[in-house]
């Protein structure tokens, strides 16, 4: 649909054009070569286009459709009675009107009945009774209370689609060579739906007990693993049929059928093990998980850490990272890089990181600023906002001021090329502070490698494995909030001895 604006536009330029619908509709892009004529017949005749388009009168009155619905009503409902008695309108129509103006005609109930599932074992017996049967499969299916087409499906799905659905004779009494050769066929048939059977309880087992999926190939499962599925199903299969299928060996089965009916020995580390790995955001590994047992007195080697971690599934989240971008350009001289990559600090308040990160959650996004001292990861100060303004950062750094006020530490103060580091207020919060600036290169984030590594941290232990679909903004900032303390006070860096850094920094002070 096409404004009025439009119309008149396409129109004075047809005409200016000498009336030439080509030229006219590549210059504007629109619209149609019927389209333009007929607007241009409408303005000769008025000097105008009309502001709206005019909408066509409908074919039938209100009053034909109420004189229709009763007719319908009053002799005997019948749809094409009415039509073929008034000349109109279609049967479509009319049962359209009919439910409109009285709809209490037309209520109707919807059913569908509930299909009972039937058991393995009827299906075998209904496709052995097809394969064998005196009768047509009309009358077994009859017998057996089922439908002719079920009868077949189930005989395709347990035998194929190219076995024969009957084994009946031509004639009424076969020699007996042939009754032979009947009864070894429906024997072979017997097999291999057991066969069938057994492979479909076994599949379904080891999803319900193992977890695996129902098209895990039995063979690779671990003759542990295979034990198991051997005692859940040894009740209606004979072991020698099952160590076939499953391709176990008789003394493996007995030897891990003992051990698993012996304790546990690790079932107190594995809780352990779970509760660790779950209170501290499901982001630490072995080496970590290993280091939190040392403190709770479960001396584990990492291979046992490991393999109990795989058994229990617990797996560390790993994404990719986006990265918030706030280089304007060059807007004012920038210092030299003094960092030049060595984020190695002797003693506190050396060497300060900073940067500034985005988070995009359904309620909108969230930017954190943190101060990151080399010394040993410990952040400073940190502000979180919705917006990465100057007073994001301002507020950061004068936290972080406060807690070098009182003594004469002057750290190098590291950042990229962000606005953020390179307006007034921020030059003129480190002049006044008498602190030192330094600079990443130009579009280089290994020069600050160090602060990017924790926001990659932060990310993958705590932004992407959580959902935070109906999270506000308000509740995610208190997570975040609540993920530096953590970070801070209780996760424990390996590089620091197994320590966090508050933990690090007092054992330090209590040493020196």
């Amino acid at each position: 649909m096409y404004s009025y604006e439009d119309r008149i536009r396409a129109v004075k330029l047809y005409i200016k054009l000498g009336q030439r619908t080509g030229a006219t509709i590549r210059q504007l892009g629109y619209p149609t070569k019927n389209a333009l004529k007929s607007w241009h017949r409408e303005y000769e005749q008025g000097r105008d286009l009309p502001v709206g388009y005019a909408r066509s009168k409908p074919k039938y009155s209100d009053e034909q459709k109420k004189v229709a619905a009763r007719h319908y009503l009053d002799h005997g409902r019948c749809l094409a009675a009415t039509v073929k008695a008034l000349g109109y309108p279609c049967i479509e129509a009319l049962a359209a009107w009919v439910d409109a103006l009285h709809p209490e005609t037309r209520k109707r109930v919807v059913g569908k009945a509930r299909s009972v599932p039937r058991p393995p074992e009827l299906r075998q017996a209904a496709v052995i009774e097809l394969c064998t049967r005196q009768a047509s499969a009309r009358a077994v299916a009859q017998k057996l209370a089922v439908s002719r087409g079920a009868l077949y499906k189930w005989k395709n799905q347990l035998l194929g689609s190219e076995a024969p659905a009957s084994m009946k004779p031509n004639n009424d009494s076969p020699p007996d060579s042939e009754r032979a050769e009947l009864e070894r066929q429906v024997e072979s048939l017997r097999r291999d739906v057991r066969k069938l059977q057994l492979e479909h309880d076994i599949l379904k087992k080891a999803n319900e007990i193992i977890k695996k999926g129902l098209g895990v190939n039995p063979h690779l499962l671990s003759n542990q693993e295979k034990t198991r599925l051997v005692d859940a199903l040894k009740d209606a299969y004979g072991l020698p049929e099952l160590f076939a299928e499953l391709d176990l060996a008789r003394s493996s089965y007995f030897y891990h059928r003992a051990r698993l009916r012996v304790a546990d020995k690790y079932a107190d580390a594995r809780l352990a093990i779970t509760d660790v790995f779950e209170l501290n955001h499901r982001c630490y590994g072995y080496r970590r998980l290993r280091a939190a047992l040392g403190r709770q007195k479960f001396s584990l080697s990492e291979k046992v850490v490991r393999r109990l971690m795989k058994q229990e599934c617990l797996v560390v989240a790993v994404k990719k990272r986006r990265k918030y971008v706030s280089y304007l350009g060059e807007i004012s001289p920038a210092p030299d890089n003094l960092i030049n990559r060595d984020f190695q600090a002797a003693a506190p308040n050396e060497k300060w990181l900073t940067d500034i990160t985005e988070f995009q959650i359904a309620s909108g996004k969230v930017y954190l600023s943190p101060m990151i001292d080399c010394f040993d990861g410990l952040v400073v100060s940190w502000t979180i906002g919705t917006r990465p303004d100057a007073a994001l950062v301002n507020t950061m750094l004068d936290a972080a001021i406060e807690t070098v006020a009182d003594g004469n530490d002057r750290p190098v103060v590291h950042s990229d090329r962000g606005a953020h580091y390179r307006w007034p207020g921020w030059l003129s919060r480190m002049h006044n502070a008498k602190l030192i600036r330094s600079m990443s290169r130009k579009g280089c984030s290994p020069d600050n490698a160090a602060c990017e590594g924790f926001f990659g941290r932060l990310k993958t232990e705590l932004f992407y494995p959580g959902d935070w679909q109906a999270t506000t903004i308000e509740q995610f900032i208190g997570a975040v909030d609540a993920y530096i303390r953590w970070y801070n006070e209780k996760r424990i860096k390996l590089s620091l001895g197994s320590l966090s850094p508050v933990e690090y920094r007092d054992s330090f002070r209590l040493t020196a």
